[in-house]
């Protein structure tokens, strides 16, 4: 993975770009943007995605496959890679060869907000969905924000826009340290669960990392009251200028009676009044999202209910608790939950809508270090929160695999051994997820690597298995 510099000051013109993984949720929302400010825009990835099609019909051209002589790259006055990318990569290397401009793509965004005033949402889980709510609500506010999200935002079919407003919401990345080159306003953070140890090395590290994000912010520090990472962060901070939030009795937001049967319901108290609330999304960690995300919208002068009416709109995301059909009784999800904490959030929101019915997680480790580190973990979340779990291989992105470490790592961690299949093989994984599941069920596919992909085979194998009960 290429480290970014991120001392190098940008150049004032980037002009026609080029971008190395243009097909990822992050880079894609970029590459928009560059389109809509009038940019020749030009990109490659490995495969093909609806990102790369949707880029292709607004104007971009993009290459499957890294080439040095990909269209658009020879023409190209910068290059702006994603952090996933290594330093063999032969675009990266001819344009260090030509001596353009080379940016990561936070580098990039930067450039874009220019002198916007920003609010950049991080922590390791719940970034999506916060930025999401956030965007939904200064819409239905009547403002007019320009924002890049980590994914699509369900409601309105995008994952970027350039907005005329003052405002730019971006979800901020931690996992390289990149969301320290911004000059944010407002900073929500969500939580400081330890992760990417690969990049930082230590918790320690991790934590002053967002130490010195939340210090750099100009205006408002939003943070959880109730994540022991982060509590142990605002600490550091500057009282005055924080604003929390959570179930903890002494947060400036506090979210109470929490309803979780089907969409979530919850009371927040602000500044001695209670506002109710019924989102469309399911689950008790979407009540906190939309705590943080009031908080940001009260923290920026909004009307309390005006902006909560505002969050309740909001509609999801894509691969987060995303429906992708329903075969014979049996519903079939998709979320992109990879850290075990977000796993136990995503199978806690299915819980709360299966009833009755069982749940059927199909589990596709993410990178050769968290697997290693975090083995016992997945399994003994899955273990608890799923009633059966089929685990594939590791989806290693920009690592190399690791002697030893493949998903039976987290297989062999479950205590009953009944309870799960390791099946690196995605047919038999779909075929095993179909037999196993019943009218009332779910199936869910949880991971930020491809495992999306098994999707249309699960609904194939489901409806094979229809058909032949019902021959």
């Amino acid at each position: 993975m290429i480290k970014p510099d991120l001392t190098m000051p940008l150049p004032a013109e980037l002009g026609a770009v080029h971008f190395v993984g243009i097909g990822g949720s992050g880079m894609s929302g970029i590459a928009r943007l560059f389109l809509a400010s009038g940019h020749t825009v030009s990109g490659s990835d490995r495969s093909e995605n609806h990102n790369t099609e949707d880029l292709r019909a607004l104007g971009a051209s993009v290459s499957i496959g890294h080439d040095a002589g990909n269209p658009g790259l020879s023409d190209a006055d910068s290059l702006v890679y994603t952090g996933a990318l290594w330093p063999d990569n032969p675009e990266y290397l001819e344009a260090v060869r030509r001596g353009i401009p080379v940016l990561h793509r936070s580098q990039a965004l930067a450039w874009l907000i220019n002198h916007k005033r920003l609010v950049a949402v991080a922590g390791a889980h719940g970034k999506t969905t916060s930025t999401g709510m956030i965007i939904t609500a200064l819409l239905e506010l009547g403002q007019n924000p320009s924002f890049v999200n980590g994914g699509v935002i369900q409601s309105l079919g995008v994952s970027s826009s350039f907005g005329s407003g003052e405002l730019f919401v971006v979800e901020a990345d931690e996992s390289d340290g990149s969301f320290l080159l911004y000059d944010t306003a407002v900073a929500l953070i969500t939580n400081v669960d330890a992760d990417h140890l690969d990049h930082y090395g230590n918790h320690d590290a991790f934590d002053a990392a967002f130490v010195e994000f939340a210090s750099k912010t100009s205006e408002l520090v939003v943070v959880s009251s109730d994540d022991p990472g982060a509590v142990r962060i605002t600490r550091q901070l500057d009282s005055s200028r924080v604003l929390t939030f959570g179930e903890d009795a002494h947060a400036d937001v506090r979210v109470h009676s929490v309803v979780t049967d089907g969409p979530v319901a919850f009371v927040l108290n602000w500044q001695d009044e209670d506002y109710a609330a019924r989102l469309t999304v399911p689950g008790h960690h979407n009540a906190l999202n939309a705590a943080g995300a009031f908080a940001v919208l009260v923290g920026l002068g909004f009307d309390p209910r005006a902006a909560l009416d505002g969050i309740a709109l909001f509609g999801g995301t894509e691969r987060r608790f995303e429906l992708h059909g329903t075969v014979g009784g049996v519903s079939v999800y998709d979320d992109y939950a990879h850290h075990p904490t977000e796993v136990a959030a995503a199978l806690s929101a299915a819980r709360s809508v299966v009833g009755h019915g069982r749940i059927i997680a199909v589990h596709q480790p993410h990178l050769y270090s968290r697997t290693q580190a975090m083995a016992g973990d997945f399994a003994e979340t899955y273990e608890r929160l799923a009633d059966h779990t089929i685990v594939l291989d590791v989806f290693g992105a920009r690592e190399d695999p690791v002697p030893g470490v493949t998903g039976a790592l987290v297989s062999d961690r479950f205590r009953d051994q009944n309870n799960v299949d390791y099946l690196p093989d995605w047919q038999a994984a779909a075929d095993r997820a179909a037999e196993l599941a019943r009218d009332g069920d779910i199936i869910m596919t949880l991971s930020c690597g491809d495992v999306y992909r098994i999707v249309p085979q699960v609904l194939a194998s489901l409806a094979t298995r229809q058909g032949a009960a019902g021959a």
